[in-house]
């Protein structure tokens, strides 16, 4: 196949490694250091380099801060379960390094913004302004189904999970092609180099595939709601109106945070970042340049 060469970026990444709390974070940075500083917060197997097709689209001056969490990308793994409050309390950590003191600006992806949700609704003093992108929480969990979660849980303890395995980069860069189509060859190429490393003749993804492993703990979507009512921050909710989750609690304006606004980027699907970057860009710079 003819090389299709590399993204070349516009920005230049910068990665720092950090301990917070006992776990080897790999942080991705980029922009000047007194430049105003975002923090962003990347999706379940994603990892936070990804977001460099947005970088690069920003307009202004940005600080953008972005960790790998643990078990993906190039956080180490762990050898225990992940427990989903583990995600608020390394976020705390972060920010206690990167903003001591100052509230921060916070934009989450899917999982990484329902971290950023619950956060800032739990430590509203310590978020100024949060750019929740396709990250509204998910349904009730059945309390019926808590013996069936807990028995999988527990003989779980013994399961080896794994993610799949491609011969070569580039089959995995046409899968991720495939779901999200807004990318280009060249910037499918970059995400699947970003996900994914070269193991015993093989293509095999750097997330911990014990992520995999099923949670006992049921999902309460009220609590998360008492969560987002106690948000004192602007809030932008962005959604894509190709995505699964786009509708699936009704419109993005019903969800309960105090101080929101709602938006919708067209023809994309859920992962915005990768579809539409430059639009992305604009929604985000446009909310985050108000004054505080």
């Amino acid at each position: 196949m003819a090389d299709i060469g590399k993204y070349e970026p516009t920005v230049t990444r910068r990665t720092r490694s950090i301990s917070l709390r006992g776990v080897d974070y790999h942080v991705n940075e980029w922009g000047d250091e007194d430049a105003p500083l975002f923090v962003y917060l990347h999706g379940w197997a994603d990892t936070g380099s990804t977001f460099q097709f947005v970088v690069d689209a920003l307009q202004s001056e940005w600080r953008v801060v972005a960790p790998d969490w643990r078990g993906f990308g190039r956080t180490v793994h762990r050898s225990e379960s992940y427990w989903f409050p583990d995600y608020l309390a390394d976020l705390h950590a972060l920010l206690d390094d990167y903003s001591p003191g100052v509230p921060a600006r916070l934009v989450g992806h899917s999982m990484g913004a329902n971290v950023a949700a619950l956060f800032a609704g739990t430590m509203p003093e310590r978020v100024a302004a949060m750019v929740n992108i396709e990250g509204f929480g998910l349904g009730d969990s059945n309390p019926n189904d808590a013996p069936q979660r807990y028995r999988d849980w527990l003989e779980s303890a013994q399961a080896t999970p794994e993610f799949s395995t491609y011969p070569d980069f580039e089959s995995l860069a046409m899968r991720i092609r495939k779901r999200s189509p807004g990318l280009s060859e060249r910037q499918a190429d970059f995400v699947a180099r970003e996900w994914a490393m070269e193991d015993s003749g093989v293509v095999r993804l750097r997330a911990d595939p014990r992520h995999k492993l099923p949670n006992p703990v049921l999902y309460r979507r009220a609590e998360a709601e008492a969560c987002w009512r106690n948000v004192r921050a602007e809030v932008l909710l962005i959604s894509g109106d190709r995505s699964p989750f786009a509708s699936q609690f009704g419109s993005t304006s019903d969800l309960p945070f105090p101080h929101k606004r709602s938006t919708m980027i067209k023809g994309v699907g859920h992962m915005i970042h990768f579809e539409a970057p430059q639009r992305l860009a604009e929604q985000i710079e446009q909310f985050l340049k108000q004054p505080l």
